[in-house]
């Protein structure tokens, strides 16, 4: 189940219709995909494509994306730290960035102009589109990260991540999501 929150404005939506309109609203992209496969962590790449191509392909083609990979974190991860650092830090690509949460959860924020801040929970199911030059940052939580994705690109250069170094995310490090 997806939470959209407004800290400032101390303001939480979990219902998915609000979300979905409050994103469109402001030319972001969210969905909701039935999610009905199980994978353990030893499952690959291929095999997780493989289970969500009837759903992915149709998507990228209307797109016009190109490639697709999986991305896997969890408390095992090698170097998670600096991982997590690299993503927390506001940034833009200069594509889309769109993943679609297998499993696990991680929190999306957004800074857009003249918005509040805000952020989403993004859980199992959940199908989420920043457009390009969209300034965000991830997180996959301090502790205990477990996010299991399909990452969706035109071209894999796209998702290099563009710094803005404004410091604005450093205010929200310690936010909690409450459902």
């Amino acid at each position: 189940m997806a939470v959209l929150s407004i800290p400032d404005k101390n303001i939480t939506i979990t219902n998915t219709e609000e979300i979905r309109e409050f994103f469109n609203s402001r030319n972001l992209f969210f969905d909701q995909w039935y999610c009905d496969v199980q994978f353990d962590d030893a499952a690959s790449q291929e095999e997780i494509l493989k289970a969500y191509n009837k759903d992915l392909q149709p998507f990228m083609e209307n797109g016009g994306y190109l490639t697709a990979d999986v991305i896997s974190i969890n408390s095992l991860t090698d170097n998670y730290e600096a991982i997590r650092a690299k993503f927390l830090a506001e940034h833009t690509h200069s594509e889309d960035e769109i993943r679609f949460f297998v499993d696990g959860q991680g929190l999306f924020w957004f800074n857009m102009d003249g918005e509040p801040i805000f952020n989403l929970l993004c859980e199992r199911g959940d199908l989420i589109s920043v457009p390009a030059g969209t300034k965000h940052w991830f997180d996959a939580g301090e502790r205990s990260p477990f996010v299991k994705a399909i990452r969706i690109f035109i071209d894999m250069t796209g998702w290099i991540p563009v710094y803005t170094e404004s410091g604005v995310e450093q205010k929200y490090l310690d936010f909690q999501v409450s459902k």
